[in-house]
């Protein structure tokens, strides 16, 4: 099965495609964002039909508090407008992905600021998919 992890941002959407047998992710260049939903969501369909992936998988940003705020809103939004398209969509938690991808940007990398920040967002969206590929390993029986 193939997947597009999406971590999505109102400059740039971080992609990345993951193999989930064997578990292989790697982070695909971002895109930079329309300022609208409807927009954002076609191309997302359109390079998921292109990469042939059966399930587009949208981080959503969880709130310290456990609430999902205004960007949860919007990432559900973005969503729903993928779904009608048809292909399926997951939603999944992507608590510090960025914090994370950041931090192991600098140590994997050597990297300057201005390079980590361009490679970021598609480091978040391949923690998406691991943590997706997780969950699909957990729910099997």
């Amino acid at each position: 099965m193939r997947l597009l992890g999406v971590d999505f941002g109102f400059k740039r959407i971080g992609l990345a495609v993951a193999e989930t047998d064997p578990a292989i992710v790697t982070a695909r260049p971002s895109l930079a964002a329309s300022g609208t939903l409807a927009v954002d969501a076609q191309r997302l369909v359109e390079i998921a039909r292109k990469e042939d992936v059966s399930e587009i998988v949208v981080g959503l940003p969880i709130e310290e508090d456990g609430q999902e705020g205004r960007m949860a809103r919007i990432c559900r939004t973005l969503a729903g407008h993928v779904r009608e398209s048809g292909i399926p969509v997951a939603l999944v938690d992507e608590t510090l992905t960025s914090v994370e991808a950041e931090r192991n940007l600098k140590i994997d990398s050597g990297l300057k600021g201005s390079q980590i920040r361009k490679l970021k967002d598609g480091e978040a969206a391949r923690l998406i998919l691991e943590r997706r590929i997780a969950q699909m390993s957990q729910d099997m029986p």
